[in-house]
């Protein structure tokens, strides 16, 4: 096990009815103002909305909108957000939404502290020095962005997906109701299954120095994203199996797995980026396609870790097999396994793989990952 600092600031509010106390969140920090920033209208629709502004109007706290956030969140919304913050003397951040709309505060956040262009912080031009306090409210469980420092935005103009991270930017509070995310619709809840499980192979499969204890982890994480995603594909209102998935979702990507885990890095979420910043699909249904492809080249890099997994996830004897089960698997709970099912051709290939090499120079694995082997994984998931 390497040396490791392990820190994580943010209280974590799991449960039923816990929004109904963001109010008093706010207040025990002494906000009296906060920029509200959500995804869609159906927050207003199902009753969220009312029940977060009755919880701040009884603390008297203020609260600005700042709606219409979308999935694969943007930068010039983020500079809008920005703009709209500082004009109106906002005093903290509230996210109302899913991993997208915490990850646009988070930009926000750090972005009213700065004094240039927030792309700077994501470009490596500036260090971010503060942030505004981040709360949310979770309504979708996937990014684990609840209770880590990460946030990830794609900039239109040069079609960039690049993340920032701080001590500065970690929720302070955040509430996880999983009864708030009975209403993520099917093809979401298995996208998401599919980003907790690339959150959580990451590391298990490229570190080069990697704990038993978190390989472990990381195998029961997957396991239960497994069996609760398969339980609520059959009743979806089914809590518990929705608390679990909520929570093996937070703890893919809280930094826990990664305590005392060296060498590692990021190639699936690399690769993925591109596919989000380019055509805009959502982030785990990239995920779903990249995995096996990536998996398929690699395996043979760490094939004691393979094995592992195809034993103790899926049951199975080799690292090919485990391969195909996860790939089956995705294709049984009806999460894409090939670019053509998200409308990526042969053609769009070239610029694909330029995009990725860009972004193997900002992961800094670009010795790694050069055209040819970039090229390899991408043509074996057409």
């Amino acid at each position: 096990m390497d040396n490791f600092t392990f820190f994580n600031p943010t209280q974590v509010e799991f449960g039923k009815g816990k929004e109904q106390f963001i109010g008093q969140h706010l207040a025990e920090h002494g906000i009296k103002k906060v920029l509200l920033c959500y995804g869609s209208d159906r927050i207003k629709r199902d009753g969220l909305f009312a029940v977060v502004s009755k919880s701040l109007s009884e603390r008297g706290i203020q609260f600005v909108e700042c709606g219409g956030i979308v999935s694969n969140p943007v930068l010039s919304k983020v500079r809008e957000a920005i703009g709209l913050a500082r004009s109106q003397q906002v005093e903290a951040i509230l996210s109302v939404g899913g991993g997208s709309v915490l990850d646009s505060s988070k930009a926000i956040a750090a972005g009213v502290r700065y004094d240039g262009d927030v792309w700077d912080l994501f470009i490596g031009k500036a260090s971010i020095e503060g942030a505004m306090p981040i709360f949310d409210i979770l309504t979708l469980a996937a990014t684990g962005s609840e209770m880590n420092n990460g946030a990830v935005v794609t900039n239109e103009a040069t079609q960039e997906k690049f993340a920032i991270g701080s001590v500065h930017t970690y929720p302070k509070v955040s509430i996880v109701n999983p009864a708030l995310m009975k209403t993520v619709s099917r093809d979401y809840l298995v996208y998401s299954a599919a980003d907790i499980i690339a959150h959580s192979i990451e590391g298990y499969f490229t570190a080069k120095e990697q704990p038993q204890l978190h390989s472990r982890l990381v195998e029961a994480i997957i396991n239960t994203v497994i069996e609760t995603t398969e339980t609520l594909l059959a009743d979806p209102e089914n809590y518990n199996a929705r608390a679990e998935f909520a929570w093996a979702a937070t703890q893919a990507l809280n930094g826990l797995i990664y305590a005392g885990t060296a060498g590692f890095s990021y190639p699936n979420h690399m690769i993925e980026h591109s596919l989000s910043a380019l055509f805009n699909v959502p982030h785990g249904a990239g995920l779903s396609v990249v995995m096996p492809a990536w998996m398929k080249w690699y395996h043979s890099r760490n094939p004691a870790q393979f094995q592992r997994f195809a034993q103790y996830v899926f049951g199975v004897d080799t690292a090919e097999q485990g391969i195909a089960a996860l790939e089956k698997w995705f294709d049984k709970i009806g999460t894409p396994t090939r670019l053509s099912q998200l409308g990526i051709t042969e053609a769009d290939l070239p610029r694909t793989i330029e995009n990725v090499l860009g972004n193997a120079k900002w992961f800094g694995v670009a010795e790694i990952y050069t055209r040819d082997v970039v090229t390899t994984i991408l043509k074996s998931a057409l």
